[in-house]
């Protein structure tokens, strides 16, 4: 890699990724190789994007909150009856709080569930909405340490736990503890997000449809309410890398092994991914909030991170990857080689049984596979076995069907066909309202001009009516394009189930967030 290359990499960035503004740091051996900013921190009143402005780093807070547990509890079992008194409606299944460090704790993500509760897309969410949502928790969607599932509410709960414990404010723990031993005098807990330290302003939209200022209005705390600029992170990066060589030390623990229950290997603990760029082992993180966009990464063997800050919605893996690619001289990717699989036999209308989820498998350009399931879409490559493969799910096609294996999540499952339409006439029988008595919310289904909605409904609000749309056998999707998150949950799959006389009981909603949610007709 030559200074020119890297040099023209990061010069191509903002052109690259359409946006107000970003920044880049590239470092390597400790050393900053480049720190590249470009754009507005607030495009109306023309203020540079600099590398000392302040950026929502989102979800790479987590590992902040995880670094915390673990300086000031080195071992975290030791506040696993506070998160029992935390949860009183559990009564079984207690996760650990290794279980909630690592997502692996089984509870449903709460801005998923805070849909299900009415929350208005841009609406208010403080710490007392948060308290409501976590207290009634009453079951899980599965057994802790067995599955990975994405849940935000895992790191508000351990930053809530080390307050409760400890007695001090977690903003001011962050500084004493972390932010001030790695050098990062900017950084600190931001928790309302309607306003970011220094005035820097999110932006919604596209060049295409314009550019528009996001509204926030949630309090984030140790999920992803870390505000921080380029230095602070230039910093984090260089405390990373200077302790390296101790395996005592801070990002040394962070980034150990993690396992599920059964030994089977982990990609996700204490608030890292762990990953592979290139051949080499990496971890990292990326954040969004609506508005704004972060990624980091840092590669042990090459002694090499990138930082990414967008206050826009473009991805900031990409441009990471890019820096990446040039700094190891990553040759292009080869061409693909003959393929022995096929489209047939995979695409169609599914269910995964475990989480009861539609799973939606349907041929795309280039002989590829677009897999609807989790948090997002994956676009599968055929494999010369006749699989389908992405970086994170492998399509499998045996004499009994199609498998569906998820590495990451420690799930593979023999997928369900779905074959079929909701029937016309069944759009009658699932009109009315449904309630679930462990959320205290509702489901309402109305046809309206002869086109059946959905709506959800709770002690947050009343969604907006959204389009249901027809399934398999009586089996419903509903919509949720917008969330209170920049990352909404996608589509919700509603299953009713009917009576010994046919006539349509209850039903039970899930998507890849929060599975396995039982309303009953009211």
């Amino acid at each position: 890699m030559t200074h020119t290359a890297l040099d023209q990499t990061l010069a191509a960035l903002p052109s690259r990724y359409l946006g107000p503004g970003g920044a880049v740091a590239v470092l390597r051996d400790g050393e900053v190789l480049a720190r590249h900013c470009w754009g507005w921190a607030d495009a109306e009143r023309r203020i540079p994007f600099t590398p000392l402005t302040m950026s929502l780093i989102c979800s790479i807070t987590k590992q902040f909150t995880c670094g915390l547990l673990l300086d000031r509890f080195p071992d975290p079992s030791v506040l696993d009856a506070d998160l029992r008194r935390r949860l009183p409606g559990l009564t079984e299944g207690m996760p650990t709080v290794l279980d909630l460090a690592h997502n692996q704790s089984g509870l449903r993500d709460y801005w998923a569930v805070a849909m299900l509760y009415g929350a208005p897309v841009e609406g208010h969410f403080g710490l007392d909405d948060a308290d409501r949502i976590i207290s009634r928790t009453g079951s899980l969607h599965f057994e802790p340490g067995t599955r990975y599932s994405y849940c935000n509410q895992n790191f508000r709960l351990l930053s809530d736990l080390i307050e409760q414990r400890t007695g001090e404010g977690f903003g001011d723990l962050l500084r004493r503890r972390i932010f001030d031993r790695a050098g990062m005098p900017q950084a600190r807990l931001a928790a309302d997000t309607s306003h970011v330290p220094g005035g820097t302003v999110g932006y919604e939209g596209s060049l295409a449809t314009g550019f528009r200022p996001a509204v926030n209005n949630i309090h984030w705390t140790g999920d992803a309410g870390i505000s921080a600029c380029l230095e602070d992170m230039i910093a984090w990066e260089q405390f990373i890398d200077a302790t390296r060589g101790d395996p005592d030390a801070l990002y040394s623990r962070l980034s150990a092994p993690v396992t599920f229950r059964d030994g089977a290997p982990a990609a996700y603990g204490f608030g890292l991914a762990r990953a592979q760029f290139f051949g080499r082992a990496a971890t990292c993180h990326e954040g969004g909030l609506r508005g704004f966009r972060s990624f980091r990464v840092y590669v042990p063997e090459e002694r090499i991170s990138v930082v990414v800050l967008f206050n826009h919605m473009a991805d900031p893996r990409a441009p990471a990857i890019d820096v990446l690619g040039t700094l190891l001289d990553a040759p292009p990717a080869p061409a693909p080689g003959p393929a022995a699989a096929s489209p047939e036999g995979f695409a169609g209308r599914y269910i995964e049984p475990e989480s009861g989820i539609a799973v939606r498998i349907e041929a795309a350009p280039d002989h590829h596979l677009r897999l609807q399931f989790g948090h997002g879409f994956d676009v599968l490559s055929p494999s010369t076995d006749g699989d389908y493969l992405s970086a994170s799910v492998r399509l499998h096609r045996s004499e009994a069907g199609v498998w569906m294996t998820r590495p990451h999540e420690n799930l593979s499952a023999l997928l369900t066909p779905w074959d079929g339409e909701s029937a016309p006439d069944s759009a009658g029988d699932i009109e009315g309202v449904f309630r679930s008595e462990e959320l205290g919310a509702e489901i309402t289904c109305v046809s309206a001009g002869g086109t059946l909605y959905g709506s959800f409904s709770g002690m947050l609000g009343q969604g907006a009516m959204q389009p249901l749309l027809p399934y398999g056998p009586d089996t419903w999707l509903l919509p949720c394009p917008r969330a209170l998150d920049y990352s909404a949950p996608g589509d919700w799959t509603l299953r009713f189930a009917r009576d010994g006389a046919g006539r349509v009981s209850g039903l039970t909603a899930g998507c890849w967030l929060a599975r396995g949610i039982a309303y009953s007709r009211v």
